[in-house]
């Protein structure tokens, strides 16, 4: 993130935490479109298990903020994240910014031959409880990896289906 632009004011949070967690799929769909279902954010739900997301301002581009609920049973987790760069149809940066899940996120898109494109997430996540939080982490981050990728492999099915955006 830069020193000037959306990520201004967003204080620690823009700067990466040591959780990192990336995930990657093939998906065989032009970049462009791949991009665009990326950014219908209140259609991440359909891919995002147990979530519902909604933008609550801006438009869904750059300065946006964004929300995503993810409920299971009584546990509720609220992820705020902005939208701190959008660069068609090649990549978006985020960063989470809400009370628990903080720290920066990247999609990238890379065209490949065939219509088909890479897409990878990133997200460098700020632990909470201090110490603890880093104890925990080796044996949170397999799940962590495992739910982004999970989730990244259905979005890209639905996008290889017409379904997305």
């Amino acid at each position: 993130m830069s020193a000037t632009g959306p990520a201004d004011g967003l204080g620690d949070a823009a700067r990466p935490g040591t959780g990192e967690v990336t995930a990657t799929v093939i998906v065989n769909a032009p970049a462009s479109k791949v991009f665009a279902a990326f950014l219908s954010w209140e259609k991440q739900g359909d891919w995002i298990p147990l979530t519902k997301v909604r933008v609550v301002e801006g438009d869904g581009g750059e300065g946006s903020l964004v929300e995503a609920v993810t409920a299971l049973g009584p546990a509720v987790l609220r992820d705020e994240l902005r939208v701190v760069k959008v660069n068609p149809p090649y990549e978006v940066r985020v960063v989470h910014c809400g009370k628990v899940l903080r720290g920066p996120g990247t999609m990238r898109c890379t065209a490949m031959s065939g219509d088909r494109t890479q897409v990878v997430l990133h997200e460098w996540f700020h632990l909470p409880a201090g110490p603890v939080g880093k104890l925990a982490w080796p044996v949170v981050w397999p799940g962590s990896k495992l739910g982004f990728t999970g989730a990244l492999k259905k979005f890209g099915r639905l996008v290889e289906e017409g379904r997305l955006p």
